[in-house]
């Protein structure tokens, strides 16, 4: 049973009502994340629009991930929380009123999506930078792996409901979903109690937030962290490529269908597997060490994946596409692990005053490295196709992290210590 994960911090009612709302928040969230690619393929055709997307993604995240994050150091955490989460709510009905209304303008949709993700990159760091002010310390990492895990179940229903549903209902119905969906977060936020901020300063401009950058900079273990994170992410995740592969390689038509639902599950499905079994990670003291083997293990799975897509054809038969998942959820699994550690160690290291700064750059590395893969993922398949892209970012990911791993043997070296603490 120690292996089960930790469920302590549930007993905390703001935590507890944190991570039930994200029940049915993640899974609309999950269904957008299929349907804008998805849509977006279906009015091009092309991954290298698909991959485009990632550009008009990552600058709003950069940008907006950055200044959220002083934001959160300077306002009530809780009051910003409102206020993003209520624009995630109104880009989602733009989402649904396009759609519906059949404009199929791919720009508009990129559109939207910037500003979406403006929205989320100043959400997110504010919303993690909460835990450590509602719960102890030593119960982060179990935090951390059930959020994780939450978040990663939505991350299996979503894609699976979408590829199922966007032939029946259409990818407007999944956007409106979402955007109902999303009434879970803001009342929640509203139930939270104030989190005023702890520092001294009451400004959230630039110089601020390369104060946050100048502590980054001497905190190695953080600064590694990022660092890793980034490779992997930007080599190995093959997300971009999941519309061409469903269609081309396991039979799905244009419009989407079950593997198109399958592929984007996968890594999700081994990330809840690994969350269910998180139970040993509080007992992990060399941290850094386990993140560098997780990315490792995660390379060579996204090296297995595209090897998978590579030998197989659409010819009815299934068993290249349960590889290819099975690769997938084998990554999940690793990712899963990394991710966990890596929030605590931000959590634990970072100082309050700045944690939500730090917090911002954490959010713009967790999803603007993906949004960089998947521009150079497009732009690869469009040249070798999709399964020498994918493989290929796989065998770079485990070069890149070795070769971290050796330029900052402190990372390796980090060692935390704390009570045990079982629910």
């Amino acid at each position: 049973m120690s292996l089960l994960a930790d469920t302590t911090p549930l007993r905390n009612p703001d935590f507890r009502r944190l991570w039930l709302s994200s029940v049915v928040t993640v899974i609309g969230a999950q269904l957008s994340i299929v349907a804008v690619p998805q849509q977006i393929f279906e009015i091009t055709r092309s991954s290298g629009f698909v991959g485009l997307a990632g550009a008009f993604a990552l600058v709003p995240l950069i940008v907006f991930g950055l200044w959220g994050g002083a934001l959160a150091d300077v306002m009530d955490r809780r009051v910003l929380m409102l206020i993003t989460s209520f624009g995630l709510g109104l880009t989602s009905l733009a989402f649904w009123i396009q759609a519906a209304l059949g404009v199929d303008n791919v720009w508009l949709v990129l559109v939207l999506l910037a500003a979406q993700q403006a929205c989320f990159a100043v959400n997110q760091p504010t919303r993690s930078a909460i835990l450590p002010r509602i719960l102890p310390g030593h119960e982060l990492p179990a935090a951390n792996s059930l959020n994780m895990t939450l978040v990663q179940f939505g991350a299996i229903v979503g894609p699976v409901l979408a590829g199922v549903l966007i032939p029946v209902i259409g990818l407007s119905t999944l956007y409106l979903i979402d955007t109902i969906a999303l009434l879970a977060t803001l009342w929640v936020a509203y139930r939270l109690p104030a989190v005023p901020p702890t520092g001294a300063s009451r400004r959230a401009g630039w110089k601020e937030v390369a104060e946050g950058f100048a502590y980054l900079a001497t905190q190695r273990v953080l600064l590694a962290s990022f660092v890793v994170d980034i490779i992997a992410m930007v080599f190995g995740m093959p997300r971009a490529l999941f519309p061409q592969i469903a269609h081309e390689t396991f039979g799905d038509p244009v419009e989407g269908g079950l593997a198109l639902g399958l592929l984007y599950a996968a890594m999700s499905a081994g990330a809840v597997f690994g969350g269910v079994f998180s139970g040993w990670l509080p007992r992990i003291r060399r941290q850094g060490l386990a993140v560098i083997v997780c990315i490792v293990a995660w390379g060579v799975a996204m090296t297995g994946f595209g090897v998978a897509v590579g030998l197989s054809s659409p010819d009815g038969s299934n068993t290249g596409l349960w590889i290819a998942l099975a690769f997938l959820a084998f990554g999940g699994a690793a990712d899963m692990v990394s991710a966990a550690f890596r929030s605590t160690m931000l959590q634990e290291v970072a100082t309050d005053e700045h944690r939500g700064r730090l917090q911002g750059v954490f959010i713009v590395v967790v999803a603007g490295g993906p949004r960089i893969g998947d521009v150079l993922h497009g732009v690869a398949a469009a040249s070798l196709g999709t399964a020498v892209a994918a493989a290929g970012g796989g065998v770079l990911t485990v070069i890149g992290v070795l070769i971290a791993a050796a330029a900052i043997p402190a990372f390796v070296r980090y060692r935390v210590a704390r009570p045990r603490s079982r629910g």
